[in-house]
């Protein structure tokens, strides 16, 4: 028997078997109250809200196009072309030979590195927040260490609200050691009240939407 198990017990005892009722919301993960914006186009929300929060976001692009859509954002911040990008297979769907001036170097993130590529597990359309999971194939050096971070967004991985983040997740099944929530790049003002980019992670937070077309399933439109 679980500790868990043990308190549940302690409590039916304690209230002649109203604990039952703890036990059972427990186990039925009851949802709370969503935010009205968490039901409302989960792109345009998402794109509004994270570019409220600094970070630059793409129009959706499809998904031979992101290369594309990578070298000409790099071009124009002037940045190399030089990426160190997650070994995570997700990024294995792209045709990266179609842009050769791209180098993609699958690995964690060093000191100095400019520019590293991910792609993420899910979008918070309330919020514009990234959900990045850690695990050896997502090194967590990539979401903070070189000065710009690119992240890849497919629109059939945007939620609306964080309890529908946390469901998915718990759908997704194996539960990663940390789940690393990114509103914007970093920023801080502590010092001296004057904000500073960049105090803790990554300058400049750019978002390419890749358009996934409409959700798949029999509830499928």
């Amino acid at each position: 028997m679980s500790g868990r198990d043990v308190i549940l017990a302690r409590i039916r005892a304690a209230t002649g078997g109203a604990g039952e009722d703890a036990h059972d919301r427990l186990a039925a993960r009851p949802r709370g109250p969503r935010p009205a914006r968490a039901d409302e186009d989960p792109v345009a929300r998402f794109a509004a809200e994270a570019r409220a929060a600094g970070s630059t976001v793409s129009e959706p692009v499809l998904p031979e196009d992101v290369p594309a859509a990578i070298a000409d954002w790099l071009a124009a911040e002037n940045l190399p072309a030089r990426l160190a990008a997650s070994p995570d297979p997700a990024l294995d769907r792209y045709p990266w030979s179609a842009r050769p001036l791209l180098t993609l170097e699958r690995r964690r993130a060093e000191p100095e590195d400019r520019v590293s590529l991910t792609p993420c597990f899910a979008g918070v359309a309330e919020t514009g927040t990234l959900a990045m999971l850690s695990g050896p194939e997502r090194p967590v050096t990539l979401n903070f260490l070189p000065e710009a971070h690119i992240a890849l967004v497919g629109t059939r991985d945007l939620v609306g609200a964080y309890e529908d983040l946390w469901a998915r997740l718990r759908e997704a099944g194996d539960t990663p050691r940390a789940v690393n929530l990114i509103t914007g790049p970093s920023r801080s003002a502590d010092i001296g009240q004057e904000l500073r980019m960049g105090a803790h992670g990554p300058r400049r937070l750019h978002i390419v939407l890749v358009d996934e077309g409409p959700p798949e399933g029999p509830d499928a439109c």
